[in-house]
């Protein structure tokens, strides 16, 4: 009795087909772990670029916690703005640094965000804006390491810090208002 010999070629044919399927979602895979990588890395750069850190850890921790880079840009900001706002009124050196930070974070001239915090710095924010802030600070520095969450804090701190002393004093005596300094305390506060 003779053996029929199976069909070679569509043997070969649907091998061929089997192995291009498991090619093709192994192509897709990669390529799905291509673009996750450069989104991460596009999210770092923004952030590093919003924030002017070069932390790897701070960049990595808010990549995970999937933030904005524009969220993380107001949140620069608002605190300098309250600050400002503490003695009841802004002046030009405080206006100037402040709109200098937030370009160095970003926010363009010419852009929404940019047309907001000139509208905050025209007109005091309720105190919402304040209220809102300092929930979030409290959640993210909740959500950090601690070494990053000091880090976070002494960052924004320190800037918001550098912002009341640009009115300065006479001399640089008395260069915190006693306003200033509440709201300093009242900043700090969130972060815990």
């Amino acid at each position: 009795m003779r053996m029929e010999r199976p069909d070679v070629t569509g043997l070969r044919n649907a091998g061929k087909a089997l192995e291009e399927s498991f090619f093709a979602a192994e192509n897709d895979r990669l390529l799905r772990s291509l673009r996750e990588q450069a989104a991460m890395a596009e999210r770092r750069a923004a952030f590093k670029e919003a924030l002017n850190v070069n932390d790897e850890a701070v960049l990595d921790a808010l990549v995970a916690l999937e933030l904005a880079p524009e969220t993380v840009a107001a949140f620069s900001v608002v605190p300098l703005v309250e600050v400002a706002w503490a003695d009841g009124k802004i002046q030009s050196k405080e206006r100037a640094a402040i709109l200098k930070a937030a370009q160095e974070r970003g926010v363009t001239e010419g852009t929404a965000t940019h047309d907001l915090l000139v509208g905050w710095l025209d007109r005091k924010p309720d105190q919402v804006l304040m209220d809102t802030w300092k929930a979030y600070a409290h959640a993210l520095y909740g959500s950090l390491e601690p070494e990053l969450a000091a880090a976070l804090k002494e960052r924004m701190l320190g800037r918001t810090r550098a912002l009341a002393e640009a009115a300065g004093g006479f001399l640089g005596i008395g260069a915190i208002s006693d306003a200033e300094r509440a709201v300093l305390d009242e900043l700090a506060k969130a972060f815990s």
